[in-house]
């Protein structure tokens, strides 16, 4: 079974060698990248399968989608930066690839770690996203500038082996990673028409930290749970000062 790896870039030169040997059994690798200025490019040309599509970004759906476009094969994976495949995952995907009563699109369930700790709780513990899936029978959902939605017109499964999700690697930069997909929710909310109010943001981010926190039990991780009990609710706040400035 063919498969084309997919991956979208930016500045991703501590990543990039692993995750495009994640791709090992794919037959062609698609690499749309948003200009990155350090050395993401130089070390993805050194794998002879990899196609680079540079494209300037407006918003992560808009990429993914482009990636979906330039594949030649039905079969995709899409794996982000971050991100790694464990080989008894590997064995996994190929094994259910050749089956012949596949799904049309499976969930991956993900292993968050921060700064290579792993993290049990804090709202990860049920975290999952499509990776693997036929482009026939999906399309990201357009307008969706953040948490991009793949819309799946078909059968969905889900695999038992996790995938390795290496999102934080320090506490700064997760936090600019937070602000970053809050000013792009904001952004999305207006285009949507919604309008801001004070009332909601203060709710909304007080929210997000309980539900984190407690509802989620942030508190059993520990100092790394508190952070990322906060930084996410810091992107809630984020995402209407965002909302509020565009409607300014």
């Amino acid at each position: 079974m063919n498969v084309s790896g997919l991956i979208i870039t930016y500045n991703e030169e501590k990543n990039i060698q692993e995750v495009l040997e994640c791709f090992d059994f794919c037959d062609e690798i698609i690499l749309v990248d948003s200009f990155s200025t350090d050395k993401t490019i130089e070390i993805a040309e050194k794998f002879p399968n990899v196609k680079i599509i540079q494209n300037k970004f407006e918003d992560f759906t808009k990429q993914r989608n482009l990636a979906l476009d330039a594949a030649k094969n039905d079969w995709v994976l899409f794996l982000d930066g971050d991100e790694r495949i464990t080989p008894e995952l590997r064995k996994e995907i190929t094994e259910e690839l050749n089956k012949p009563d596949q799904k049309d699109a499976y969930y991956f369930y993900r292993k968050f770690f921060f700064a290579e700790k792993p993290i049990h709780y804090s709202g990860t513990q049920t975290d999952k996203n499509f990776r693997l899936f036929r482009k026939s029978k999906a399309r990201y959902i357009e307008g969706k500038k953040v948490h991009e939605t793949l819309e799946v017109h078909g059968t969905v499964g889900e695999l038992k082996n996790k995938l390795l999700h290496f999102s934080v690697n320090n506490y700064e930069s997760y936090k600019k990673k937070m602000i970053h997909y809050g000013v792009l929710k904001g952004q999305e909310l207006a285009s949507k028409g919604k309008s801001f109010n004070l009332l909601t943001q203060y709710s909304k981010t007080a929210f997000k930290f309980f539900k984190a926190y407690i509802l989620r039990l942030g508190i059993l991780d520990g100092k790394e749970g508190y952070q990322l009990s906060y930084l996410q609710s810091l992107s809630v706040f984020e995402t209407y000062k965002s909302l509020k400035k565009e409607q300014n």
